[in-house]
């Protein structure tokens, strides 16, 4: 009996500590209400979306779809103020070329400071820490501004492009991910079988780092997409990014909510498309990163 019940202690432990982390009735109802109170802005910027002008200021607000989606697009993307297909074509060229730069030289540095080892790698890496400190979109501005117009790229892309090619908030995540991913003896193993550095970082580095770097990739496009005042700075209205087109459609004649909604619930699609398809690879790495950490 004795031998019995010794080994019948570890599955009941075991079921009392998953009855631990079961969610109670007040959990779900907790979870249930926040989801609801985030999902609630993104469903009535659709509902709006689909009326028209005169239904947006309708009291008490519609709750349920109309039926004027196509043509609300359709006429959104006549407008002659808005420019709005350039500026969702711009933001796209912006959010992925910088995404695609930020993440290949923040996935470099973070190698060469987490496992390769060089004088200065700790200064260097405390100055790109200071970086995330000061402010230097708001700060340099100015100078930035002045940059651009003695390169005459005043009023074109590459002006939004280039000052965000490279980003200390990359550098840093990639350095700490790369540090807790991939153990000290697994480079110095391939270092004894003959591989150059950069086989390492391709055979190595990559496939252990690729859950940060989906998470890198998403926060940065989000960001740049998003991007207003820069752009709103250094582009002309003829060509816009998205944010600028939708503050485009404020005219001064009077503010038509239903064209708002709708170039803001288009601007937010490639979002929620990129996030869905990704959304495993981000939560994996979000995952990955909380457990190491």
């Amino acid at each position: 009996m004795t031998a019995i019940q010794t080994r019948r202690r570890p599955a009941g432990s075991a079921s009392a500590a998953n009855r631990i982390w079961d969610a109670g009735p007040l959990t779900k109802v907790v979870l249930a209400f926040a989801l609801v109170l985030s999902a609630f802005p993104i469903y009535y910027m659709f509902i709006m979306a689909t009326r028209s002008k005169d239904e947006a200021l309708d009291t008490p607000p519609p709750l349920l779809p109309g039926g004027r989606l196509g043509e609300n697009i359709q006429q959104l993307l006549d407008n002659e103020n808005a420019y709005f297909a350039t500026g969702l074509i711009n933001s796209a060229i912006i959010a992925t070329t910088v995404t695609f730069s930020v993440v290949v030289i923040s996935t470099l540095a973070g190698f060469a400071f987490a496992k390769l080892k060089f004088k200065g790698s700790k200064i260097l890496l405390g100055s790109i820490l200071l970086t995330m400190m000061v402010p230097l979109q708001q700060m340099g501005i100015v100078p930035l501004y002045e940059m651009m117009v003695n390169l005459g790229w005043t009023g074109q892309i590459q002006a939004v492009i280039l000052p965000f090619l490279v980003n200390g908030f990359g550098v840093f995540m990639m350095t700490q991910y790369t540090t807790q991913a991939v153990p000290d003896e697994l480079v110095e193993a391939a270092r004894v079988d003959g591989a150059s550095t950069m086989r390492i970082y391709t055979n190595v580095i990559l496939p252990a780092v690729r859950p940060g770097m989906a998470v890198l990739a998403l926060l940065t496009f989000m960001q740049n997409w998003n991007e207003f005042m820069w752009p709103s700075i250094v582009l002309n209205p003829d060509n816009p990014v998205v944010q600028t087109s939708i503050a485009a459609l404020n005219q001064a004649q009077g503010t038509d909510y239903a064209m708002l909604f709708t170039g803001t619930a288009v601007s937010v699609l490639p979002l929620i498309i990129v996030f869905v398809a990704f959304g495993r690879q981000i939560v994996g790495g979000l995952m990955e990163g909380a457990v190491k950490a």
